[in-house]
């Protein structure tokens, strides 16, 4: 039989605080714990923050056996990265600011875009560097963008448009219409595309001014008496002047070996000494490398087996014969005649059609 007890007063005053205390603690250690459970929940939610450095990764197709790729920034930031021997690679980089960078492989460079904290990679197959160069992620959009930029400039203000102001107006007009196309594909913020197209300006200013100044050249020059160079160090030994060519047509080709445009021409320049091999003609390079490059020159006409006549100025950029004819880039190309006179004072490049045009209208 179930008895129920009744409790004194003072018995159920304790029984009753107890109680009471027991809810005051549970609610406390609820509010506790739900405190935490939200400081634990935002804290997973909170964003990293940004990296203070670049993930750069990808692929060189056909690399070059050094199997080093380098990033710079003028002469003030450079990044060895090595490649394995599959041309593949990943590193990272911290950057000092946000901006153009080049890349440099096998004395190949190309522009990118390069920002802390992108996570970017490319591939590209040095047999067609440009041409095959792509890349993803980070700032992906403006470093293509620079890349397919760079093609559209070398394809319609390449030596054609070179020619005459009429030809390079032209070829400029279409230039920017495309390049307007190739910001608009990106869709480009202003704060990267206003300096870009202050280079736009700037390359037109100077195609015009490089106009003007050809012309003074061919008036100055064209017809008249060349410049004489003067016991030039012969690769081959001894000393080479212009007067021991006289009775030969002179292709003149100004350059130095750490010129990539130079470089370029090389391949072009053999057809065209080949195509002549045997005509009153002699080609002559002159290098106007420091004093100091002179081993660097000797080894580069070794290892590119580079013919003709190869001389080496007296005095760098400084010498007689540079100053005369107003060298002031490279390469630079003439053509003297048999009699010592300049035909052209800025002839064509060999990679241009029309040097062959020049020289057979001169029946060599």
């Amino acid at each position: 039989m179930y008895v129920r007890v009744r409790l004194p007063l003072w018995a159920q005053f304790l029984k009753n605080l107890f109680s009471f205390l027991l809810k005051i603690l549970y609610l406390r250690m609820k509010k506790n714990i739900l405190l935490f459970c939200s400081v634990a929940f935002l804290a997973s939610c909170k964003p990293e923050p940004p990296k203070d450095y670049v993930t750069l990764s990808g692929k060189i197709t056909n690399p070059n056996d050094d199997l080093i790729l380098e990033i710079r920034k003028g002469k003030d930031y450079l990044k060895t990265i090595t490649l394995k021997e599959d041309g593949s690679f990943s590193d990272t980089l911290k950057l000092v600011e946000e901006g153009k960078y080049f890349l440099i492989h096998n004395k190949e460079n190309a522009s990118l875009y390069l920002a802390n904290g992108d996570i970017t990679s490319f591939t590209l197959n040095t047999k067609e560097f440009d041409e095959t160069l792509k890349f993803e992620g980070g700032n992906a959009d403006k470093s293509n963008f620079l890349i397919e930029n760079y093609l559209l400039n070398e394809t319609l203000l390449g030596e054609s448009a070179s020619e005459n102001v009429i030809a390079f107006t032209k070829q400029f007009d279409l230039y920017k219409e495309q390049y307007n196309e190739l910001k608009a594909k990106y869709k480009l913020d202003t704060s990267f595309t206003n300096p870009e197209d202050q280079n736009i300006d700037d390359t037109e200013g100077y195609y015009l001014e490089y106009f003007k100044k050809k012309a003074n050249l061919i008036k100055e020059f064209a017809g008249k008496p060349s410049a004489n160079f003067n016991n030039y160090e012969n690769y081959r030994g001894g000393t080479t002047s212009l007067s021991d060519l006289k009775g030969k047509y002179v292709y003149v080709d100004i350059w130095a070996t750490w010129c990539g445009p130079c470089k370029a021409e090389i391949p072009a320049l053999k057809k065209v000494e080949k195509a002549y091999e045997g005509k009153n003609i002699e080609f002559v390079s002159i290098s106007v490398d420091d004093l100091k490059d002179k081993e660097a020159w000797k080894a580069m006409v070794a290892d590119k087996e580079l013919g003709g006549i190869q001389l080496f100025a007296d005095n760098s950029w400084e010498s007689d014969f540079t100053k005369t004819f107003k060298v002031n880039s490279i390469p630079r190309f003439l053509l003297i005649d048999p009699n010592g006179n300049v035909v052209s004072p800025d002839a064509p490049r060999p990679s241009s059609a029309k040097l062959l045009e020049m020289l057979d209208a001169q029946n060599i």
